[in-house]
């Protein structure tokens, strides 16, 4: 790390400032309070801090100041069963509409493999891993990479069904406020889907097109190198950012909740990066 840069878990005021009015209030009981409650900032950078380095709960390091790794545990499984993380992750892409870096001419779909030594929901065989179980990320860009949004599957699941699912979890992003002061309309849909040859299916082709969003998908059969390469790299590249955060190179997590929150949260942390470039 260079000298006097930030370390990525220490959450930033600007970041902070988003984020603070989003997480639920936590009342503390006036008889009988207990232990002072963990700052929910330092119990954040805490979250962060496994997220980047893949470091056991257990293990996290008292020294930091961000309290127990259960303790941040518990607020990442509460602050994501209250759509914290959902919401975080639309109100950076309202910020990125209205900075005009979202391209809706265009989106692209892909997955990728995770191996998921301990189990649980959302595994399965993986095909490409001699059967070991694994998972799938399954992730949908707008056409300058920027992630909509992201999906979890058993490393067995066929792309291609994650394909409609993926296209409707995109949420609806606040319109540009004009030049009279009125905000646009939402948008959530692209004008164009762009996906490989794990996709290719007519039916799924009509049901894009029902979305009056125009499917480029790639023929089973054609010769590789069709062009579709120039407008795809973008979400490959967003998949490497993704898995950039260390815990998410490898599932950890038996509970599937615990690892979709780190995905959401990942997804939002990218679109910060963007905003904040």
């Amino acid at each position: 790390m260079r000298k006097g840069e930030q370390l990525p878990w220490i959450v930033s005021d600007e970041l902070w400032a988003r984020i603070e009015p989003l997480l639920p209030r936590a009342e503390r009981r006036y008889r009988h309070p207990g232990r002072k409650r963990l700052d929910d900032r330092k119990a954040l950078c805490g979250i962060l801090f496994v997220l980047y380095t893949a470091i056991p709960w257990e293990f996290l390091p008292q020294e930091l100041g961000f309290g127990s790794g259960m303790t941040c545990w518990r607020r990442l499984r509460d602050w994501h069963q209250a759509g914290v993380w959902d919401r975080l992750h639309q109100t950076l892409l309202a910020e990125l509409q209205a900075g005009e870096q979202l391209d809706w001419s265009k989106a692209v779909i892909d997955s990728s493999h995770v191996r998921a030594p301990q189990g649980g929901p959302t595994t399965g065989p993986s095909p490409v891993d001699r059967a070991k179980t694994g998972s799938k990320h399954h992730v949908i860009t707008d056409g300058n990479g920027i992630p909509l949004a992201v999906s979890l599957t058993g490393g067995n699941r066929n792309d291609v069904l994650r394909l409609m699912p993926l296209l409707e979890a995109v949420p609806p992003v606040r319109g540009k406020v004009g030049k009279v002061g009125k905000v646009g309309k939402p948008r959530r849909r692209p004008a164009a889907l762009y996906a490989d040859r794990a996709y290719d299916h007519d039916c799924h082709r009509r049901s894009v097109r029902e979305k009056h969003v125009t499917p480029v998908i790639a023929r089973r059969g054609t010769a590789h190198g069709s062009g579709l390469g120039v407008h795809r790299w973008v979400v490959e590249q967003t998949i490497a950012l993704l898995h950039w955060f260390r815990r998410l190179r490898i599932r950890w997590e038996i509970r599937d909740d615990i690892h979709e929150a780190f995905l959401i949260l990942a997804l939002a942390i990218i679109c910060w990066r963007r905003l904040a470039r």
